[in-house]
């Protein structure tokens, strides 16, 4: 039987991921795994040397540290243990032809994986969000957009989506009385966005035209001016912080939102009730 100490400074994800890789090309290998992560210090890899010397072991690791890399190495020698450095040589030919210096921050990789897999997350709860769908279903929600037609409320959810942050937005329409999961919701997490009477019965014009609306009432002045004044109200009754978007980019508007949001996100997994 032979045991393998699989070493990490983080999970050992990588590391398990490339000795169980290797030993399908054994079958039936008569091999026992046992791993040490989160291995960071002199200390510890003294302890798994030592570890393996008494249990004639041999260990696989992915430290990203050049310093913990070469005590494993000389550790390895000094006390005649077989010790296979999975990353070091990668990082090592990666920093010759880059001509960069690796970060040696341990567990980056699943960070990364990690962020890239809330983005997803969070696009796929926009979409589903989007334009007052499922209005009843806001609870996971960061960032809830309510404003009038035309006011920007689609694209700058999008653009916080992308960036993961779990966004919704909810159309204020004449008429329509306001969904109950939106006055459920914090007053921190709602943002109204507002813009200028002109630019945006401009707006309302345009799409009339593409998408063959009558112009009256949609881009009626009369009714443009009612309709933000009615806004207007709603802020105030509800507490939810007005954006002005007249003039401004997508972008613009977003780093205002994110500007005033809590710093702790939730979404999906974490706590609802800020």
């Amino acid at each position: 039987m032979l045991t393998v100490i699989v070493v990490s400074d983080a999970t050992g994800g990588t590391a398990e991921r490339i000795v169980r890789s290797a030993l399908t090309q054994f079958e039936d290998a008569p091999v026992d795994l046992i791993y040490r992560r989160n291995v960071r210090s002199a200390e510890q890899i003294r302890y798994v040397v030592q570890e393996a010397a008494a249990g004639k072991c041999m260990i696989v690791h992915t430290l990203v540290s050049d310093e913990l890399r070469q005590l494993m190495l000389a550790g390895a020698r000094s006390f005649g243990v077989d010790s296979l450095d999975v990353i070091g040589p990668i990082l090592d030919r990666l920093a010759v032809h880059l001509d960069l210096t690796p970060q040696e921050q341990p567990g980056l990789w699943k960070q990364l994986s990690d962020v890239r897999s809330r983005e997803i997350e969070a696009v796929d709860f926009a979409f589903h969000h989007d334009d007052g769908q499922h209005a009843d279903d806001l609870k996971r929600a960061e960032v809830v957009l309510v404003g009038i037609s035309r006011t920007m409320k689609t694209p700058t959810m999008l653009y916080l989506a992308y960036r993961g942050w779990f966004a919704a937005n909810v159309p204020i329409v004449p008429g329509v009385p306001l969904p109950t999961g939106l006055l459920s919701t914090p007053p921190r997490r709602v943002f109204c966005l507002a813009m200028g009477r002109t630019r945006l019965r401009e707006l309302r014009l345009v799409r009339a035209d593409q998408e063959a609306i009558p112009v009256e009432p949609y881009a009626s002045p009369e009714v443009i001016r009612k309709e933000l004044q009615r806004a207007e109200q709603l802020c105030l009754e509800h507490g939810w912080r007005r954006i002005e978007v007249t003039g401004k980019s997508v972008e613009e508007v977003s780093r205002e939102i994110i500007a005033l949001l809590p710093h702790e996100r939730h979404g999906a997994t974490g706590d609802t009730r800020q």
